[in-house]
């Protein structure tokens, strides 16, 4: 049986240099062949495309992660121009998406100025024939399927994707990908999703440096730490784990083109 896993979404920006360097030793180890480094802003975009210079494995991603105030009209612009000059390098755009954890936080802050910046970033995504890497859970989703639908973008990565039957369906229809974090061994909602949706269109992710509960409680996020998210669904899909350990590389390699 061949082990191979991609991580398919993490900040490894995010995590102190010590920690990048010790994940980075021991991804041949942990059969980790690939990370996609999303961005959260600018000066993320431009860590993840050092970073991918510097090791092969980290292929870098483009974007503004919602959840914070949004970024100045210039500021934008700024990304987006980045975006255009590096886009050979980048394997998607990401992540981008809607403030829900803002929202609940604060009830003054609009989606209002999120909607246009992610329509942006779903043209540009269009545009550039590059896959889009969204953070859109419950009652933000179905604004990005609209808007995906819109704009004709096929190559959606929801990435810890959560949400109703109704939206689930829609997504499954349309042939959008998911990825599924550790908290699939502990979280009934992630269990759920993952006996609902197509495991054809399915892919593990860290979201590191984002802790976790359970087993990982106390443990700095790595990407090994998903052999067990991949043990998990082949019990709740009840296939064999070789099968879910093929299928899902096969997913993540088909949809990120590697």
């Amino acid at each position: 049986m061949s082990d191979r896993i991609i991580d398919s979404h993490i900040h490894l920006d995010m995590y102190r240099q010590k920690e990048q360097l010790e994940i980075l030793s021991e991804l041949e180890l942990a059969q980790v062949e690939a990370l996609i480094c999303v961005s959260n802003h600018l000066k993320s975009s431009k860590e993840a495309l050092r970073l991918a210079h510097e090791d092969s494995r980290i292929k870098p991603a483009f974007g503004f992660h919602p959840e914070q105030a949004l970024p100045t009209d210039y500021e934008a612009a700024e990304l987006l121009t980045f975006i255009e000059q590096n886009q050979h390098e980048m394997i998607a755009i990401g992540e981008v998406g809607l403030p829900y954890y803002l929202r609940q936080d604060n009830k003054g802050v609009s989606s209002d100025g999120y909607v246009e910046l992610l329509e942006t970033f779903v043209q540009k995504a269009a545009a550039l024939g590059k896959p889009i890497i969204l953070h859109a859970i419950y009652e933000d989703a179905p604004i990005a399927c609209d808007l995906l639908e819109k704009y004709s973008v096929p190559e959606a990565h929801f990435h810890w994707f959560k949400g109703d039957s109704q939206t689930i369906e829609r997504m499954a229809k349309n042939s959008y990908s998911i990825s599924v974090t550790p908290d699939v061994l502990y979280e009934k909602e992630i269990q759920d999703l993952v006996r609902a949706y197509p495991l054809s269109r399915m892919m593990v992710e860290t979201d590191g440096p984002w802790p976790f509960e359970g087993i990982f409680k106390g443990s700095m996020t790595h990407p090994g730490m998903i052999h067990k998210s991949l043990e998990k669904i082949a019990e709740l899909k009840k296939v064999s784990a070789a099968y879910v350990y093929s299928k899902i590389y096969e997913n993540t390699c088909r949809f990120y083109k590697l």
